[in-house]
């Protein structure tokens, strides 16, 4: 057995140029291999179309060799976040690897042939959440360790107060979304089905073949009607502008890449109408599609004859109806410039830790209305309002923690629907057939949104039984989050209940807005609890509670046990990476917080211990552990301010706390021998060294890229140090 430590992007992947040679070098102690791999957005792009670059630029497709490796019963696999892209993104990586010199195709936004329909189905394959239905063959536990937990306690983040009074308000359709819209049937036997569109006419057209089903998978589809969408957008502009709160739209545009950025699109054209009237054969001349946002269309608008025409219009718009949410109010930046840029799961709990708060074009915090058009999670945000209204700021000082275990196994549920999605190209009937029988039928409207999603049954009975294995292990009190006025959960709760019954056991089922209610009472009287749920609720979750506890979602441990017998341990994310980078280039410091990859690091050693009967991988893991709880200890998390301790710093501390560790415990005599000289080195270089990480600080860097970075340039920069590298390099060596 190898580890496997992934190359990503932003923040991540600059960290990883920092830590990763420490955990070489550690490990190399224990004769433990660690391999990379490289499936960061760059790397993605490069690896679809390889065959047509040079020799010198191609490269292997690691995440199809991930996709094998996960399936294995030996995989050992440590997962930083990496960019889930938007089209903005998807193209601006492309636009930079161009001027790097490789050979890559535009991407086509509307293919005039079968090259680029071809070249956009290779791109369509690197866009969204590519990464992560090829990497999780196996269902989610996501929990806080202790020592984080109590770290945050001692050390709560600033918290901004709730005004009882705030006007806030989470907003979504009543009727045709989604929710509303969803129907749902368990599969009687093994067979394969189609999709099929039925046209008013009688047309007949086949969106998707070779659907295999299996006996007792849970299978649903559904579709947001646009008519209502818009009029829900209208709405909901005119009362902001009437209650005088911001307009602000909370959507998935990367994990959800066919669905989200259509819904992002209606927004923009719900909320600049008349331009999109006035101007929309000009609109159509310039290829400008309201999915990829404003700044795409300003961009675009720079070079049409009426360029001062629009603007003119764009601008008496803004200044009329309701002010828009920013996201960057300095740079004039809205929340409907780009799709990525607002993301449901980070962007709700960043602004409910903020009061409710949000930034207008004047920087100035206000009252919100945050739109999150369909309805079947936007109640969990609705849950949290409520709350603080009722019970008021949350202290987290005082607050216990909500884990979870969530559904995501063989692209279980809604990230694993993009081949699924699909636009009615008029109105008729969309069906999905399996041996002359139509399963599941739905009558659409043009341009209404459809999905089908689906889930395993022996991956549903898996996740039921790692959330029981979940409140055995802890005892805190579990709850299936699962609403049974949706068609689906109605026959998962069915599932559920079955399970349970089988193994004796009694665990509380809610609808996600009761669910939401209950885990905020736990977590107030300073309880634990479990919260059991299906795939996209587990990816919003997993943000909304650690941030309301910790501060953030980058501190998280998240282990993903293989339903092969291997494990994955992802990192979390923290939401501000593009940020981090930006900070980086301008003054030399980092401050992602690298502890997520130190406590993926720790669970990964602990499972290669007991997987390999590795005393020395056990040591090494028992070691880092407590290195980790005096990091926390001793508040090395990196700094915001610059010419104070950053990503890079953090990683020296850790490695010398490790190594004195290591030099102090008796289990391996060896270790004990060889990291005694090694602690020695660090302890007494400790001022020269940080002075030497601090002391390059304050001065623009050029990483040789974004989406790409130099190597040389970023390992330099991510190493400044080189009496820490020499004492790094000596542990390889020796």
């Amino acid at each position: 057995m190898h580890i496997t430590y992934t190359l990503t992007d932003e923040s991540p992947a600059l960290a990883t140029y920092s830590f990763l040679p420490i955990v070489k070098a550690f490990l190399s102690k224990a004769n433990i291999r660690v391999v990379s791999s490289d499936i960061s957005l760059s790397g993605r792009i490069i690896a679809e179309f390889s065959e047509s670059l040079k020799e010198e630029q191609k490269c292997e497709n690691a995440l199809a060799n991930l996709g094998e490796l996960v399936k294995k019963a030996d995989a050992n696999l440590i997962k930083t976040p990496n960019i889930s892209a938007s089209i903005p993104q998807l193209k601006a990586a492309i636009e930079e690897l161009q001027k790097k010199g490789y050979m890559l195709p535009n991407y086509p936004d509307e293919p005039k042939n079968d090259e680029e329909f071809q070249i956009k189905s290779k791109y369509q394959k690197i866009l969204g959440s590519a990464v992560n239905p090829v990497l999780r063959q196996g269902n989610s536990d996501r929990r806080c360790t202790k020592a984080v937990k109590d770290y945050a306690k001692y050390n709560p983040y600033r918290v901004i107060p709730f005004d009882p009074k705030s006007k806030s308000r989470v907003s979504y359709m009543k009727d045709g979304d989604f929710f509303s819209n969803e129907k749902a049937i368990l599969i009687k036997d093994d067979c394969l089905a189609h999709i099929e569109f039925i046209s008013e006419n009688g047309t007949k057209t086949i969106l998707k073949e070779n659907l295999k089903l299996e006996k007792n998978e849970l299978l649903d589809a559904t579709f947001m009607s646009v008519e209502k969408l818009m009029r829900f957008y209208e709405e909901q502009i005119k009362l902001c502008k009437d209650e005088n709160l911001l307009f602000s739209l909370h959507l998935k545009a990367t994990m959800m890449k066919v669905s989200d950025p259509i819904i992002f699109g209606y927004a923009v054209r719900a909320y600049f109408k008349e331009l999109f009237e006035e101007f929309g054969e000009e609109f159509e001349k310039l290829s400008i599609n309201a999915n990829n946002g404003l700044n795409e269309l300003l961009n675009k608008v720079e070079n049409s004859s009426q360029k001062d025409a629009i603007l003119k219009k764009y601008h008496e718009i803004l200044d009329k109806s309701a002010d828009i949410s920013m996201v960057n109010s300095d740079k004039g930046i809205t929340n409907l410039h780009i799709p990525s840029d607002v993301i449901v799961d980070a962007s709700m709990p960043a602004m409910l830790k903020n009061g409710a708060k949000l930034w207008d074009k004047e920087g100035k915090e206000r009252d919100a209305n945050a739109l999150i058009p369909d309805k079947t999670y936007a109640t969990i945000y609705e849950a949290v309002i409520e709350d603080l209204h009722k019970n008021g700021t949350l202290n987290p000082a005082k607050l216990g923690s909500v884990s979870n275990v969530g559904l995501m196994a063989k692209k279980a549920q809604e990230y694993g629907s993009h081949d699924k999605t699909f636009i009615a190209p008029e109105n008729g009937t969309m069906r999905i057939i399996a041996n002359g029988e139509v399963l599941l039928e739905h009558k659409l409207n043009k341009n209404d949104i459809y999905r089908a999603n689906q889930a395993k049954f022996d991956v549903i009975l898996n996740w039921i039984d790692l959330g029981i294995q979940r409140q055995e292990l802890s005892g805190d009190e579990a709850i299936f989050w699962l609403d049974e006025k949706r068609a689906n959960d109605k026959i998962m709760i069915e599932l559920v209940k079955n399970r349970l019954k089988e193994k004796g056991k009694n665990i509380e089922i809610l609808a996600p807005y009761e669910a939401c209610l209950k885990n905020l009472e736990l977590i107030r009287a300073g309880k634990n609890a479990i919260a059991i749920t299906g795939n996209v609720l587990r990816d919003y979750l997993t943000d909304l509670f650690p941030i309301l506890e910790l501060g953030t979602s980058a501190k998280m441990l998240s282990i993903v046990p293989m339903l092969n017998g291997g494990a994955m341990f992802e990192t979390g994310a923290g939401g501000s990476a593009p940020k981090q980078v930006e900070q980086l280039v301008e003054e030399n410091h980092l401050r992602w917080d690298s502890l997520g990859e130190f406590l993926a690091l720790q669970a990964s050693l602990e499972f290669y211990a007991q997987k390999c009967k590795s005393n020395k991988a056990e040591v090494l893991a028992n070691c880092l552990d407590e290195a980790i709880g005096e990091w926390l200890e001793n508040n090395k998390t990196p700094s915001r301010k610059v010419g104070e301790d950053d990503n890079r710093t953090s990683h020296f501390y850790l490695a010398m706390y490790w190594a004195n560790h290591l030099s102090r415990q008796a289990q391996d005599v060896e270790l004990q021998s060889f990291f005694k000289d090694i602690a020695l080195e660090f302890s007494s270089n400790e001022e020269e060294i940080r002075g030497q990480f601090n002391n390059a600080q304050g001065v623009k860097v050029d990483l040789g890229g974004y989406y790409k970075f130099d190597d040389t340039k970023a390992e330099a920069i991510m190493r400044p140090s080189a009496l820490f590298n020499n004492i790094i390099a000596k542990i390889g060596q020796r």
